[in-house]
């Protein structure tokens, strides 16, 4: 059958076209059904909801608010965060309105006074000169509200309430210049975009610093004027359930970043790499690598301090989902020192390396010597601990790591980790049979 042109009549009866199909095609389209439905859905159950997006934006809508007349106690704040269209819109009716409303008592005025009876009549004092009409007056009350300065229209003495009513319209102009302009300036003078220039690391990691398990990410300030009393703040949020049975769909449980020691205090000129000591005190002590990669939470990380122009705060948010943290990983240097200065490299901001990191959660390792494990190939450690240091040992990484369990002593380990490459581990690192270890005794939770 030649030049069929109404083709759509095959998906018409779409079960006959695909039993008519040659073999090759039906057994392709029966994969790509299968396929398709589930990367579609796959990626839609792996798809997690943050509560803060990576640009700070937070994911959240007030809804059912009834006592809406609360943002109207607080005119200002409200007028200040519309979005410019609407700030924009507000700013010209504001004017308008008052515009028009005293024009409309000026030709009152008037007309009351019977002064539009008499415009031919030179010998008849009128309110205001030359005010002819509704026109006339709505540009009188312009002149008046702007103080532009009068012309041919112009107020008489023998009309006081017409000098009454001149005060109390250059008493409100006034008052609306200074809302609406005062509204203005702030909006144009948020801090809101200095914090476009305020960039977090799209990934945070978790790796040793010092012998001790440690969750990190990296800040950095794009420009050269600096953010003053620049501080940091991390939150882990994540469902919980209380032991009484109460479900808490957002719990917010702080990290320790230094608050205790002053580190939350940045000199953010270079980018810094924020730390969490994972101890008993964190809520990731218990949390192995191979729990982190099924886990759901979001860590929510707030950057705050002053712009130096303008003396105003300024806040930078970012979050990282359990997919986002990297285990066995470190950030790449930036700083180079070059002739007089340091210099910043941010094509790299973002990148991290693997390093050797045992795959076990901090209780687990808490109290080892690494450094005493590595040299001496110790299999006293559980399996899943050593798996992280494995993996790496056996792919040549030269990366040098302190393991002397913040002893001080001897502890720096280059290259292979080769001790425990001996063993024989497949450094697929886990815990139990995701970490493909031979039976032992002890192994990660």
């Amino acid at each position: 059958h030649g030049n069929v042109r109404e083709t759509y009549r095959y998906l018409t009866d779409i079960f006959t076209t695909l039993v008519d199909l040659k073999w090759r095609f039906s057994l392709l389209v029966f994969i790509l059904a299968y396929a398709v439905t589930w990367l579609f859905f796959g990626a839609g159950a792996r798809k997690r909801q943050r509560y803060v997006e990576k640009d700070g934006k937070c994911n959240v809508q007030h809804g059912n608010v009834r006592e809406t007349y609360r943002y109207l106690t607080d005119i200002f704040t409200t007028l200040v965060d519309l979005k410019w269209r609407f700030s924009l819109l507000v700013f010209i009716l504001a004017y308008a309105v008052t515009w028009l409303f005293f024009g409309l008592i000026w030709w009152f005025i008037a007309y009351c006074r019977g002064d539009l009876d008499h415009l031919e009549d030179h010998a008849w004092t009128p309110c205001v000169n030359n005010l002819n009409g509704f026109v006339s007056a709505f540009l009188f009350s312009i002149e008046t509200e702007t103080t532009i300065g009068y012309g041919h229209r112009v107020i008489t003495d023998k009309c006081p309430e017409g000098i009454v009513l001149l005060l109390l319209q250059a008493i409100l102009g006034s008052m609306v210049n200074a809302f609406m302009v005062g509204c203005m300036f702030v909006k144009i003078s948020q801090p809101n975009k200095r914090a476009e220039t305020l960039v977090f690391s799209s990934h945070a990691v978790v790796s040793l610093r010092d012998d001790r398990l440690c969750l990190m990410f990296r800040v950095g300030d794009l420009r050269d004027s600096h953010i003053v009393e620049a501080s940091i703040r991390a939150k882990l949020i994540k469902s919980k359930q209380t032991q009484e049975g109460e479900f808490i769909p957002l719990d917010q449980t702080d990290l320790s970043v230094g608050f205790e020691t002053g580190d939350d205090r940045l000199f953010l000129v270079s980018p810094l790499i924020i730390s969490h000591e994972i101890d008993e005190r964190s809520p990731f002590w218990d949390v192995s690598r191979h729990q982190l990669e099924k886990d759901d939470f979001e860590i929510v990380v707030i950057l705050e301090g002053m712009v130096e122009a303008t003396g105003m705060t300024c806040q930078a948010r970012s979050s990282y989902l359990a997919d986002e943290v990297l285990w066995g990983h470190r950030f790449t240097p930036l700083l180079s020192l070059e002739e007089g200065f340091y210099e910043v490299d941010y094509g790299g901001f973002h990148q991290t390396v693997p390093v050797p990191t045992p795959a076990c959660s901090a209780r687990w390792g808490a109290g080892t010597d690494w450094g005493r494990l590595v040299q001496t190939g110790d299999t006293g450690l559980p399996w899943g601990c050593r798996a992280g240091l494995l993996g790496l040992g056996q792919t040549g990484d030269t990366g040098r790591v302190r393991l002397d369990q913040g002893t001080g002593a001897a502890g720096w380990v280059v290259g292979m980790l080769g001790a425990l490459g001996q063993t024989g581990g497949t450094g697929a690192g886990g815990c139990g049979p995701h970490g493909r270890a031979p039976p032992m005794p002890l192994s990660c939770p």
